[in-house]
């Protein structure tokens, strides 16, 4: 059965925003072309800043869009700080590359997920932040997902949620191939898996209170392998995760309200099971944005050059959630 909802897509170029002529985005990898096709359809001007110069080229071939330097010190000497900045660059290089821009006068910052590897980072790109008076914030696109916007207003509609689950089951096997640096296989519950556990307590709210349990390891991900905890969240409502990075599985978020048990499982599409029943039915939500681009970055995008940041992670939340991640993994909250 399918249930037709969504917050409408009335054409793209409804959407487009005022341009913002001092506006940079930092990198040159498949995240930030992912960002030159929503500001591309922005009409917004940027301009774009890398650092290998291979990635420049084949981003300027597959983009149509130049490289304007690669060495950002310089950049910033030359031309001075713009007023907006959209950091995509890997995730070793996020809190670096942050830091540097605020030091030289942004004052409006987007890093993607997680824009820090470990509390040592964040907690350093707030005190930048707080001497500077920069506003920042951290790009969990999922949050802006339709199936998530029409999922919270549901939840909340219906009272709000009573439980939730979720799973962040990695695949060890693909990421043992990935070509990354050894420090983002070794935080991947922050670098990757916060994804599932950002979007998890966006719609449950946030973790008042933890337990939490893990064991095992990887040659990769040497102080754990497997984990679970429960607790309960601001709102009341109680929670309880698992993930086994050796065995099989996948992302899933389930919420539970009164009416319903709203089911992300795979995460960009949204089930529900209705209370007296077992029926697990599609929702079809009007997603063109979705498809047209990659899922919730558009929205995220003109949320974050709109300041329309109520939805947005706040650079004060993802201190607070880098702690609860760290004990989730077993990670030292230094390190």
């Amino acid at each position: 059965m399918a249930d037709q909802h969504g917050s409408g897509c009335k054409g793209i170029a409804n959407h487009m925003i005022e341009a913002r002529k001092n506006l940079w985005l930092l990198g040159t990898g498949p995240h930030a072309r992912a960002y030159v096709k929503v500001l591309s359809e922005m009409a917004t001007e940027y301009e774009v800043i890398g650092r290998s110069e291979i990635s420049a080229s084949e981003f300027s071939t597959l983009t149509g869009k130049n490289v304007l330097s690669r060495d950002l010190t310089q950049s910033l000497k030359r031309i001075g700080a713009p007023d907006y900045a959209i950091v995509s660059v890997s995730f070793d290089q996020l809190a670096q590359v942050s830091i540097e821009l605020i030091h030289a006068g942004v004052k409006n910052l987007l890093i993607e997920k997680p824009g820090g590897l470990n509390l040592q980072e964040i907690t350093a790109i707030h005190s930048a932040a707080s001497i500077h008076k920069t506003k920042v914030y951290i790009g969990y696109n999922r949050r802006f997902y339709e199936a998530a916007i029409y999922a919270r207003r549901q939840i909340a509609a219906e009272g709000g949620a009573l439980s939730c689950h979720f799973e962040f089951t990695e695949w060890a096997s693909t990421i043992e191939d990935w070509n990354v640096s050894l420090d983002i296989k070794n935080h991947l519950l922050i670098a990757n898996s916060s994804h599932v556990i950002d979007l998890a307590f966006f719609l449950c709210g946030k973790p008042k209170n933890m337990q939490s349990y893990h064991s095992g390891e990887i040659s990769w991900h040497t102080r754990s392998a497997r984990f679970a905890g429960s607790g309960e969240t601001e709102t009341g409502a109680l929670f309880s995760y698992i993930a086994d990075w050796q065995a099989p599985g996948r992302w899933g978020v389930e919420v539970m309200t009164r009416e319903n048990r709203y089911i992300f499982r795979p995460m960009e599409q949204l089930h529900k099971v209705k209370l007296g029943s077992v029926t697990l039915e599609s929702v079809t939500l009007d997603d063109a944005m979705d498809r047209e681009f990659k899922p919730g970055l558009f929205r995220q995008t003109q949320a974050f050059l709109k300041d329309e940041i109520a939805n947005i992670c706040s650079l004060e939340e993802q201190v607070r959630m880098i702690t609860i991640y760290s004990k989730m993994a077993g990670y030292s909250n230094s390190l």
